[in-house]
């Protein structure tokens, strides 16, 4: 579903991304670790047009991207959850929701779906999302990227400032979506062991280059648990 080949990108003189290649297989979650400050949202930012590459292609569902810009290829069928959620404070958590529709030209409903995966949401489409707790906005940031049905759902550190009931929550629905085989997940992550238990592939990156890459049942005899450590 994504492929990513020999990228490069440069913030200024500074050689962020260096020579980076990754995949993005339908029906399974790849997971991107590193400390902090090595790339990771950098990549992520790229991948989605936020931020230009130098060099290197982005091929999703066999097409080059790079020359997009984020609308087209979030209309592609590309769905980003960033880091801090970015949530729109003001409005209900239905708007928000509705957002997620806006590259879905003719679409108005929202698929009843979400409401499956995150219940909490249906019981409180009427409030504000600044009224959320943290945990619940981060529901309501997936749920908004999932509105417009994405092939491939991209979510920078989804586990940030969360308590545990949410993440495993966010885990479980991670791992249901990507179990359905539709949908390819690329996930950045610093909680270890949230992604170890949902890696199917894992890509650890260090000073903007992936320094390891392997299934995600080899990263605990693979040492990547010391590789990521503070």
């Amino acid at each position: 579903m994504l492929t990513i080949h020999n990228i490069h990108q440069y913030y200024g003189g500074s050689h962020i991304l260096r020579d980076v290649s990754l995949e993005a297989k339908l029906g399974q979650v790849t997971v991107i670790l590193g400390r902090n400050g090595v790339g990771k949202t950098t990549l992520l930012k790229s991948l989605m047009g936020l931020v230009p590459i130098k060099s290197g292609t982005i091929l999703f569902d066999g097409k080059p991207i790079q020359g997009k810009t984020p609308y087209e290829r979030a209309r592609a069928g590309i769905g980003f959850v960033p880091q801090g959620r970015e949530i729109f404070a003001r409005l209900t958590v239905e708007e928000n929701l509705r957002m997620g529709l806006a590259t879905k030209p003719g679409s108005t409903a929202i698929p009843a779906e979400l409401y499956e995966l995150f219940p909490v949401l249906q019981q409180m489409l009427h409030r504000r999302g600044g009224d959320l707790s943290g945990g619940q906005q981060q529901q309501l940031a997936i749920a908004r990227a999932l509105a417009a049905r994405p092939k491939l759902l991209v979510l920078d550190e989804p586990t940030e400032g969360i308590q545990p009931s949410i993440i495993k929550e966010i885990g479980r629905v991670i791992r249901m979506l990507a179990d359905r085989g539709d949908m390819a997940i690329l996930l950045v992550e610093q909680y270890y062991d949230f992604a170890q238990e949902l890696a199917d592939t894992y890509a650890v990156m260090e000073r903007g280059e992936v320094v390891a890459q392997g299934r995600g049942k080899d990263m605990e005899a693979n040492g990547v648990r010391q590789l990521v450590a503070i």
